[in-house]
C-alpha cells in the first residue's frame, strides 16, 4: 500500500528541468531514478552516484510512477 504523500519530495516547477519532476530541493529528474532503478542498480548504488539523495526520494520516485500508471487516458477522436 502506497502511503507516503509524493508531493514531500517530488516538486514540478517549469523552472527547473523544463517542469520535469525532481526531487525536491535537487535537480535529479524522477525519470533518471527510475531508469536506474529499471537499469538493475540498487537504492545503495544510486545513493552513491547522488549522495544528495536518501531511499525515501528513491520511494517518493517509484511512487510518482505508480500514481501515473494509475490515471487514465482518453484518445481525442478527430
Amino acid at each position: 500500500m502506497l502511503t507516503m504523500n509524493v508531493h514531500d519530495k517530488i516538486a514540478i516547477d517549469p523552472k527547473i528541468m523544463h517542469g520535469k519532476p525532481v526531487i525536491k530541493d535537487t535537480r535529479i529528474p524522477v525519470y533518471v531514478v527510475l531508469s536506474l532503478l529499471a537499469g538493475g542498480m540498487k537504492e545503495e548504488e544510486i545513493i552513491r552516484e547522488y549522495p544528495d539523495l536518501t531511499k525515501k526520494d528513491i520511494a517518493a520516485c517509484l511512487e510518482h510512477a505508480a500514481q501515473l500508471a494509475q490515471e487514465e487516458f482518453y484518445a481525442l477522436e478527430v
